[in-house]
């Protein structure tokens, strides 16, 4: 990174010739004008030699070309030309000894206050001069920044906008050139003639946060931040001040915002668009399934009840009715997620006695549960939750069976339900692997898995993303707690009053 610093120096060697060069045609410019100045007030000497004027009548004459050349030309033209109209009286008076102008006390205070006057006059337009020229280029600065923030406005946000901006920039401000580093994307935009490495001078300064502006070069260098986080940078070479480049690099920056958030609104539509297909497709699929799933339980029952089968035979068909109810499971499960993922459905919410809607899980569950220790513990033996009844079945069921699939053999699962603010939290808590900190936040995303191997058991990764639905939909909310020695804990929280409709 010790070359870094290079194009900072290197890259501003075009710059001090273009200013040597404005510098010389201001010089010939201060030059004629104060000629001018000078020629004027040689004249006006002359003029008041050959009409034998008293001093005080010349004074007026000379500070007639004074005052103008302060107001037009500036406050150093004024005093030459204030300076030569002292040394032209009394080089003329020096010729004109009759009048004798030199030894009267009086011409000599005249002479004096003549010259503070025209230095005062010339100081005060100067001022003057100062304060309109630099409200009009702050106008022009302002109308400036009008525009550029009016035509950022307008930016097609559905490309990448550095390349915009930057020639948005090199054109309002009629810079010499401008380049904009990207940190998101690491792109480097850039508008005129750089005559070193454009992208090595812009990752410079934002790699080394440097913001400053250097008059002599005319190089403003800033770093674009969203509050205090760097998000890229810009640097300038041309006529701007730093209260501009300031302004310049806040509206780059929130440019910048503008088309992520551009981005990631048209990214989540894309990804409703796809979910809304997805939930079409599994809906059909699992619909699709349904008849001929009937058709083979229905035909291994048959076939079980029937006599003179082998015990090979019996084998075979009792392993096709599992085997069909499993999948028979599954396409139940398909279709609950189609319905939950309805933008809007109909909960039918009953009083359910919260005793006898666990012990229906753990029944339909038991040869899994056949090697754990289940405890189940409620608050209350009458406790009732407001639900509706199939759709907390999913949630308990999927919580109860993931408990089965990933503790430890032998261990104790529990099932704790308790009241607590307005809500009835269930809770499941085994004993395996810990789940990282990383996924318990995505675990309930759909056909997520744990990025943990140990953690890889049989499933569709469906299972968790029904339950946190069935949550969402009684308005409620679930989380997962997982620690090494204290076990891995499923929550899910069901409030007293349901909405009779509710959003997934």
């Amino acid at each position: 990174m010790s070359g870094a610093y290079i194009p900072l120096t290197s890259g501003l060697v075009a710059r001090p010739r273009l200013r040597a060069g404005s510098h010389g045609i201001r010089l010939l410019l201060f030059l004629l004008e104060c000629a001018l100045g000078i020629v004027l007030v040689a004249l006006a000497a002359a003029l008041a030699h050959w009409s034998q004027w008293l001093l005080p009548v010349a004074v007026l004459l000379y500070l007639l070309i004074v005052v103008p050349t302060a107001l037009l030309c500036g406050f150093w033209q004024a005093v030459t030309v204030s300076l030569s109209a002292v040394v032209a009286h009394s080089y003329f008076t020096a010729h004109q000894p009759a009048i004798n102008e030199v030894s009267n006390p009086a011409n000599s205070i005249t002479l004096v206050v003549f010259v503070l006057t025209a230095l005062l006059v010339s100081r005060l337009s100067a001022s003057v001069k100062e304060h309109a020229q630099e409200a009009e280029s702050r106008g022009e600065q302002m109308h400036d920044l009008y525009e550029f923030s009016r035509r950022t406005l307008q930016m097609n946000l559905h490309m990448e906008p550095g390349l915009q901006l930057a020639e948005l920039i090199h054109e309002i401000f009629e810079l010499e050139a401008v380049v904009v580093f990207d940190a998101d994307l690491h792109e480097v935009y850039q508008a005129g003639f750089w005559n070193v490495d454009a992208r090595e001078l812009a990752q410079t300064v934002y790699y080394f946060e440097k913001s400053d502006d250097d008059p002599l070069t005319g190089i403003g260098r800033r770093v674009l931040r969203l509050g205090a986080v760097p998000i890229g940078s810009m640097v300038l070479r041309g006529e701007t001040t730093p209260l501009t480049n300031d302004a310049i690099a806040s509206l780059v920056a929130l440019t910048f915002d503008r088309y992520r958030a551009f981005v990631n609104e048209s990214h989540m539509k894309a990804e409703h668009r796809t979910e809304q297909l997805r939930t079409a497709v599994l809906d059909s699929l699992a619909h699709a399934y349904k008849t001929p799933l009937t058709a083979i339980r229905a035909a291994s029952t048959g076939l079980a009840e029937m006599r003179h089968l082998t015990e090979g035979q019996s084998e075979l068909v009792a392993l096709i009715d599992e085997q069909t109810g499993l999948l028979n499971e599954l396409t139940t499960r398909l279709l609950t997620t189609a319905r939950l993922d309805a933008e809007e459905i109909t909960i039918h919410a009953t009083a359910v006695g919260v005793a006898s809607l666990v012990d229906e899980v753990i029944s339909s569950l038991k040869d899994r549960l056949a090697s754990m220790k289940v405890v189940v513990e409620i608050d209350r033996e009458d406790r009732v939750v407001n639900c509706d009844r199939s759709l907390m079945l999913a949630l308990l069921t999927q919580y109860i069976d993931n408990a089965g699939k990933y503790s430890v053999f032998g261990s104790t699962i529990t099932i704790r339900v308790e009241h607590s603010k307005n809500e009835v939290i269930f809770s499941v808590k085994s004993h395996g692997p810990v789940i990282p900190l990383a996924d318990r936040e995505r675990i309930f995303d759909r056909y997520y898995r744990s990025s943990t191997s140990s953690n890889r058991a049989s499933g569709t990764g469906i299972g968790l993303s029904v339950a946190k639905r069935v949550a969402r939909v009684h308005g409620g909310h679930v989380w997962v707690t997982s620690e090494e020695f204290q076990g891995t804990t499923f929550f899910a929280a069901i409030p007293d009053s349901l909405p009779r409709k509710g959003k997934v």
